[in-house]
């Protein structure tokens, strides 16, 4: 790493002496807070990758344009749904869990918390990434931070894009998106987004002589009405599908890339989301009213002895499990939002007040059959079949405002505040059943500084806080007092000191944040086999932790060094303790799971001439544990990804290559016994995706 940034800063400095450094970096704008601001003016850490990044993904999946983000980590197998963790802290398996997300994601301000689905890039405008809790802005889904994707808005001329990307592992993905102003009336204008991704996978079947059993067969639909009824007054309509079809054989026994599944599993998901956005303009403020439904039906199978009948011989062991997921969700949320201020008219006030009610319903039903015998016993084999189900709902009512007093023009003190009230109700085919309730509150005090027109200091201290929530279909026992059933509130204090700073005649921009945080009752997910010589009854189960400790540093370094090269640098340093977890005193002191000390990005974009471009980007993390309940690693790796496009007219030929060197890594790592006879604990890896190779064409129009 000192050696990468050693040679990067000698090279940079030598350009510099040069005189290349000559053009001015582009002005960048954070979409997702109540009201767009300056990316320069911000006081928190918020990486913004904006269009053009976006677009020269040849994979249009969040995913790969997360590890550009230093200390946002996922957890991943393969087909399976991702789940995010920011500076070491969010959800690991969507198993068995309530949807409490302590990393909030929203998609044109629908929430998609905790749902898990795989979001496509395609047609995206921005993404944004804000680290550090969010419980102003966002509430208990975003003790972490919050990803906000804003997808391209209907115009007011007909215009469209369209592309087809054919690459290894029989990858064949083709999009097309277009709109403008309708034939009907020139104030309404639409935007329709059309995007299907295949893959075969990179696994291959050996037993059933397949190479499709974990394929990628992903379809979105989204469709966007703008409205401007008068000039005060817009409304926003939005109907967006994604039906994710992906059979799950991904469990292997060796921890190669190859399954020997007699019965492959599936990781289905279709939502179905709707949103309304009504704007309207009073003196002084606007009245935003945001509206949204989504349905989401979930099916997550699996062979659960991960292999066939030879697997195992001469024992019987074969296990299959599946879970039936039906999700619903219900958002009605109104702000005030007031004008921008005014110094020439004694206007040194911004404000936001709103009220928010939030409802899920969701019903879990699981299925597991399975037979089990040893050739020395006489009786067997023995065959078993069971079926449980779970019902969830909970409502959050929400009051939250910030208020931003300016000093003067270049100083802002800003104070925001939520306080939310939950009700939960939770029953299951066990007998367990209860309604807990939480009042719970959080918010944000920051001093912003701007020391000039192309620099800005900020201090800030965040208060934000995740909700309790069930563990689901365990079975445990039929009493409700249980600790095993259930897990208390967390909350988070941040602390952060950052600045942005536009230097060198505006052709870098440079910003860096250092944070220090402390977890209360710290949730923490870990991994259990319920009966010891039955890998049926491995579970995931989450409990509270006393304390947690996570600090690090953030860096972001873009350089525009001529009109025709781009360069930027990201760096995440990242410490994480556990501390006074009664239950697993053995992990005193150790650091919390799914937390890379280390990541980072490097790149170029380099402009050959008007009609051709390369990219080149190394991505990389050290090595981090698997889980909280056992002290198993990764290995650090870092990942080379190079594209080369040519423009003639319209048409974009992309030649691209991703992970080019090969690497072998690993994203998940469980350790649990699942051979016979004598089931002893093994460390099972789910590794990244290998080398990827492939051709995208696109045509603007």
């Amino acid at each position: 790493m000192k050696t990468l940034f050693k040679t990067f800063f000698s090279f940079f400095l030598i350009l510099y002496s040069a005189g290349l450094l000559s053009q001015d970096i582009e002005e960048v704008i954070v979409k997702g807070n109540w009201r767009a601001t300056k990316a320069l003016e911000e006081d928190s850490s918020v990486v913004i990758l904006n269009s053009k990044i976006i677009e020269s993904q040849p994979i249009k999946h969040f995913e790969n344009l997360s590890y550009l983000v230093p200390n946002l980590n996922f957890a991943a197998s393969d087909s399976r749904a991702r789940h995010f963790q920011i500076r070491g802290i969010g959800e690991r398996s969507g198993y068995e869990r309530t949807p409490n997300s302590a990393v909030g994601f929203l998609i044109d301000d629908i929430d998609y918390s905790g749902q898990g689905g795989i979001a496509t890039t395609f047609d995206v405008d921005q993404i944004e990434i804000h680290r550090g809790p969010q419980g102003s802005r966002v509430g208990s889904n975003a003790l972490a931070g919050l990803i906000y994707i804003k997808t391209k808005e209907p115009t007011q001329e007909f215009e469209g894009t369209s592309e087809v990307t054919s690459g290894t592992f029989g990858a064949l993905n083709t999009g097309i998106a277009f709109g403008g102003p309708t034939k009907f009336n020139k104030n309404i204008t639409y935007r329709l987004a059309l995007r299907k991704d295949y893959s075969d996978g990179f696994r291959k079947n050996l037993y059933l002589s397949k190479s499709d059993t974990s394929k990628k067969d992903e379809s979105t639909y989204r469709l966007k009405l703008n409205w401007n009824a008068g000039d005060k007054t817009t409304l926003r309509f939005l109907i967006t599908q994604i039906d994710l079809d992906d059979p799950a054989d991904i469990w292997t026994i060796d921890g190669s890339l190859n399954t020997l599944s007699d019965r492959p599993g599936m990781d289905s998901q279709k939502t179905n989301a709707y949103g309304m956005k009504i704007f309207h303009k009073f003196d002084g403020y606007e009245l935003q009213s945001l509206t949204s439904m989504t349905d989401t039906d979930v099916v997550i199978s699996y062979d659960a002895d991960w292999g066939n009948a030879n697997s195992h011989a001469p024992y019987t062991y074969d296990y299959f499990s599946e879970t039936i997921r039906d999700r619903e969700t219900f958002s009605q949320e109104l702000r005030l939002v007031s004008d921008i201020a005014d110094f020439d008219s004694n206007q040194n006030t911004e404000w936001v007040l709103g009220i928010s009610y939030f409802d899920v319903k969701e019903v879990n039903l699981k299925k597991d059959d399975g037979i089990y015998g040893d050739p020395s016993d006489p009786y067997g084999p023995y065959a078993s079949k069971s079926s449980s189900f779970s019902n969830f709902s909970s409502k959050n009512l929400s009051i939250f405002g910030n208020l931003d007093y300016f000093l003067n023009e270049a100083t802002k003190v800003s104070i925001g505040a939520r306080w939310e009230d939950h009700s939960s109700n939770y029953s299951d085919s066990f007998g367990e059943s209860f309604n807990p309730s939480d009042k719970i509150s959080g918010g944000k005090v920051s001093l912003n500084k701007n020391l000039s027109n192309v620099s800005n200091i900020f201090i800030s201290v965040a208060r934000g806080f995740n909700q309790g929530g069930f563990n689901l279909n365990l079975g445990l026992a039929p009493d409700s007092t249980n600790r095993n059933l259930y897990y208390d509130p967390e909350f988070l204090t941040n602390y952060e000191v950052g600045f942005n700073s536009k230097i060198l005649n505006s052709t870098m921009n440079i910003a860096a944040v250092i944070f220090y945080s402390e977890r209360e009752d710290q949730q923490v997910l870990i991994s259990t086999q319920v009966d010891p010589i039955d890998p049926n009854t491995f579970l995931f189960l989450t409990q509270n932790a006393a304390e947690g400790i996570n600090h690090g540093l953030e860096f972001n370094m873009d350089i525009k060094l001529t009109e025709s090269l781009d360069i930027f640098a990201r760096l995440g340093l990242l410490k994480t303790k556990i501390k006074n977890w009664k239950s697993r005193p053995d992990l005193e002191g150790r650091a919390q799971a799914h937390a890379p000390e280390r990541s980072f990005a490097v790149g170029m974009n380099w402009s050959i001439s008007d009609k051709s471009f390369l990219s080149i980007d190394v991505l990389g993390k050290s090595s981090f544990y698997y889980s909280d309940s056992h002290n198993n690693q990764s290995k650090s790796y870092s990942l080379t990804n190079i594209s080369y496009d040519y423009l003639v007219g319209r048409w974009t030929y992309s030649l691209w290559a991703r992970n080019i060197f090969d690497e072998y890594y690993s994203l998940r790592g469980f350790y649990f016994g699942n051979e016979a006879p004598d089931f002893a604990d093994t460390l099972y890896e789910r590794h990244g995706d290998p080398r990827h190779v492939g051709i995208t064409v696109r045509y603007d129009f």
